[in-house]
């Protein structure tokens, strides 16, 4: 069975330089795309290393695929390998991930509390 897309690729070229389309760009320089909203956060403990046995309580705030995305008060080094525990009901779920881009986090919310957010790919 052979499938036909119904996408259409063409060449089009970009005036950079175009009055509205830099007014377009500055407008949307300072923009923050953040994708928590789509997300229930869950609260999760997290464990530093493969054998840390002291979790410190963060926030999974999105979660897809082999990707998570943790909120912590606390600092995680990139390249940090980490367990996640989920608390579902009676059970417990655990991710192994480990930290490959971090940053503070940028809503005021964020900032008053010194929240950090980090990305995990997850093993």
């Amino acid at each position: 069975m052979t499938h036909k897309s119904h996408a259409k690729v063409s060449n089009v070229r970009v005036d950079w330089n175009d009055p509205q389309l830099e007014s377009l760009l500055h407008r949307s320089e300072s923009w923050r795309l953040d994708n928590r909203g789509g997300y229930s956060p869950q609260d999760v403990q997290v464990y530093l290393g493969w054998s840390g046995t002291v979790g410190r309580a963060a926030v999974l705030v999105w979660e897809r695929d082999q990707s998570v995305v943790l909120e912590t008060d606390f600092p995680i080094g990139q390249g940090e390998q980490i367990r996640v525990d989920k608390h579902l009901g009676e059970s417990i779920r655990t991710l192994w991930g480990v930290v490959v881009e971090e940053r503070k986090g940028q809503r005021e919310e964020d900032r008053l509390k010194g929240l950090h957010l980090y990305w995990l790919h997850v093993r």
